[in-house]
């Protein structure tokens, strides 16, 4: 009898235990679905916030034009993330499964000028149809090979601000070191040489600008052009690199090329006559370097021009002149990259813009009597 009590109150010990520890384990599974369902809310309901805002316009009250490449051949995914990265869009997934969504696609490659106010049905349009979805209210055009005086005249047409209120904002101390703060690896402190005349010549590429705001201030007229000099740049890092060239050295070449240019100019074999010359020390001896010494335009270089003291006649001084002598595009700069392997020291065009080559001093004369004074 005393070993069956022991028994019975023992059991009764243990199935007491087993309820209290099932009471623990409920407590805790409680705690734990209350704890799972918070999380699932709360993941929801911010996962909603998060779509919401992915749908809305980056920057609603932003005029800022930003230049998008669509490569042929890209898909709504490769679509996402260039826009993701160009900032025109928050969320690369988001808007790819929007896209999906509206069953929207057959997206046209090419450039588009895109601003971070676009809405997602707006961005999608532009890219069906090939063309910006906003229509600018001002478009302005740079054509290659111009001056920053130049440019002036240009700003001036098109907006209300006058040639001088260009020039004296684009070479004041304080723009200047905004861009130089802002373009760090573009805009070096060799603009600063006090042989150059205007720091940011050469540095405003030349394109179509399109401004879609009606009072646009100066500075958001000229600091688009310097931004495309910077994007084209940045594709050349490499070759600069390679090159151990700067930028300021290969903006120089190129504006030289780009005045030296016609409609048939072979500018990667007048690169080559440039390098070379430079490689023995010998004057570069270009015409347009002149011309901007004189600060001015001439059908006809007389010998008289050629003797004009100035840091920027090549013809009484060797190597580059201190900075370029006006804006160059795309194919200049390429050219200056990409010079053809020559041995040539010697250039001239002839009446049809056709040029003719030579390695020595007689075989130029012989071209000259050939092409320019017709003397067979």
């Amino acid at each position: 009898m005393i070993g069956g009590t022991y028994v019975d109150q023992e059991m009764m010990d243990k199935i007491k235990q087993f309820k209290q520890e099932g009471k623990v384990v409920r407590r805790i599974v409680a705690w734990v679905t209350i704890i799972v369902i918070a999380l699932v809310l709360f993941i929801g309901i911010f996962g909603a916030i998060y779509v919401k805002s992915a749908l809305q316009p980056v920057d609603s009250d932003s005029d800022q034009q930003i230049e998008v490449e669509i490569p042929l051949g890209s898909g709504i995914t490769a679509i996402s993330k260039i826009l993701e990265e160009h900032g025109i869009i928050k969320d690369a997934r988001i808007f790819k499964y929007y896209a999906k969504f509206k069953n929207q696609s057959n997206f046209q490659a090419g450039n588009y000028t895109m601003t971070p106010s676009m809405t997602l049905d707006e961005i999608l349009e532009s890219l069906k149809t090939g063309k910006v979805y906003r229509e600018p209210l001002m478009a302005i055009t740079i054509p290659e090979g111009l001056t920053l005086e130049q440019i002036g005249k240009i700003v001036e047409k098109h907006t209300k601000y006058t040639k001088e209120q260009f020039m004296d904002r684009v070479n004041s101390k304080e723009f200047i070191d905004y861009v130089m703060s802002t373009y760090p690896e573009l805009v070096t402190d060799e603009i600063l040489n006090e042989n150059i005349r205007y720091p940011l010549e050469g540095y405003l590429f030349p394109a179509t600008y399109a401004f879609y705001e009606e009072n646009v201030s100066l500075d958001d007229v000229i600091l688009p052009m310097i931004e495309k000099t910077n994007s084209v740049i940045n594709e050349y890092k490499s070759l600069l690199a390679e090159r151990e060239m700067s930028v300021h050295e290969l903006l120089t070449i190129a504006s030289l090329l780009e005045e030296e240019a016609t409609a048939k100019t072979d500018r990667e074999t007048i690169a080559s006559v440039f390098y070379n010359r430079m490689e023995i020390g010998m004057p570069l001896q270009t015409d347009p370097s002149v011309l901007y010494a004189l600060g001015g335009h001439k059908e006809r270089v007389l010998y008289e021009d050629l003797e004009v003291q100035s840091p920027y006649n090549t013809y009484i001084n060797p190597g580059l002149p201190p900075g370029p002598i006006a804006n160059a595009g795309v194919v200049s700069i390429e050219a200056a990259l990409n010079p053809t392997d020559t041995e040539y020291l010697y250039f001239l065009a002839d009446q049809d813009g056709n040029n003719h080559f030579a390695k020595t001093y007689e075989e130029h004369l012989q071209n000259k009597n050939l092409y320019i004074n017709n003397k067979k």
